[in-house]
């Protein structure tokens, strides 16, 4: 992405963000995650926190659990049911509430995926090769590019435009994606006749989440703090993280990952800065910073736990709520798809 386009997108995610609390009513936006796993301080602090805000805004929101996009770089679908069933009890318990956003799987969807078929023939291969995430996705992979993942970006465009979403959370690294999604939609319309938005990202201001070793906070990696960790699990995990021998404690995130590391966790969970916890700490060294990380942490997280256990009690009602999500988001799918038909001539 050239700089200069980089620049329209973040001036007109500008121009969006001061216009939502005006007008939220003009707005749908769809998100979501990959069920490869439990849901962590990452996920929480980089979009979940914002997608309630939106949803308390009064924008029409919808949350894909992207369970079809777990294979594009995975050999099993193991634990996949838990995983599903763990996302909607972290959702809950975080304050999206299932009355004003839809909740669905992607599996659940049919005629959402049927529009892989129109929007796959307004695409080249040579502009599939090009977008950037794809092939970094690949190469963190290890895998052989599958017809799935090369076509990654068409199924996400699939994802924004049933609904009619014309806003989409995300970072600097995934705006390739919502480019090809605002490319499809036009060349629809330009061919066809008018459907589809063409959707904008919503760059996020959310500053980048670290794990336990500095890297990023991943699953993967293991250095990720779960949304569904008990107080003593974290405790432990925080204990173990690596620091360095020297006392002082200071936010240096080149020079010291592991510290800086625990100071921005601590600073997301507190409101303060990581310079101010730092100066407080002093010489306490890396032992007092735990401490303090651990207290704040926990303290973060306690009502979000409370609601999760209270939620994690009642099976029927998490598995009520994901079908209800469904049924309302296929009801939408397929609205749209009768319009695509329609649009295409193709109603016989």
């Amino acid at each position: 992405m050239s700089i200069d386009s980089y620049e329209a997108s973040l001036k007109r995610s500008d121009e969006i963000r001061a216009d939502l609390p005006v007008h939220p009513e003009k707005y749908t936006m769809l998100t979501g995650d990959r069920p490869t796993g439990r849901l962590h301080l990452g996920h929480y602090f980089g979009t979940i926190r914002e997608r309630v805000a939106l949803q308390d805004m009064g924008v029409a929101t919808r949350v894909i659990i992207a369970d079809y996009q777990v294979i594009t770089d995975r050999d099993s679908t193991g634990n996949i049911a838990d995983n599903v069933h763990n996302m909607i009890i972290d959702y809950l318990a975080c304050g999206i509430d299932p009355q004003k956003t839809i909740i669905f799987a992607h599996s659940a969807t049919p005629a959402s995926n049927q529009l892989m078929l129109p929007f796959l023939s307004l695409v080249t291969e040579a502009e599939l090769l090009r977008n950037p995430t794809v092939k970094t996705e690949m190469d963190a992979s290890g895998h052989a590019l599958t017809g799935l993942l090369l076509t990654y970006p068409v199924h996400q465009a699939c994802d924004i435009l049933f609904c009619k979403g014309n806003i989409v959370p995300v970072g600097k690294d995934q705006m390739p994606h919502i480019e090809q999604t605002r490319q499809i939609a036009r060349r629809f319309n330009e061919r066809y006749g008018h459907v589809f938005p063409e959707p904008d990202g919503l760059l996020s201001d959310a500053p980048a989440i670290p794990g336990l070793d500095g890297r990023k906070m991943s699953k993967s990696y293991g250095n990720a703090i779960s949304l569904s960790a008990t107080a003593d699990e974290t405790t432990k995990l925080i204990k173990k993280s690596q620091t360095d021998a020297e006392r002082t404690i200071t936010f240096d995130p080149e020079g010291r990952p592991g510290v800086s590391a625990l100071l921005t966790t601590a600073a997301l969970c507190t409101g303060r800065t990581e310079a101010a916890i730092a100066a407080e700490i002093g010489e306490g060294g890396s032992g007092t910073l735990k401490k303090y990380v651990t207290e704040s942490v926990n303290a973060y997280l306690e009502p979000i736990r409370a609601r999760r256990t209270e939620l994690a009690a009642d099976r029927g009602y998490i598995a009520s709520v994901l079908a209800e999500g469904n049924r309302r988001a296929n009801e939408i799918a397929e609205a749209t798809l009768d319009e695509v038909r329609a649009t295409m001539g193709m109603v016989y």
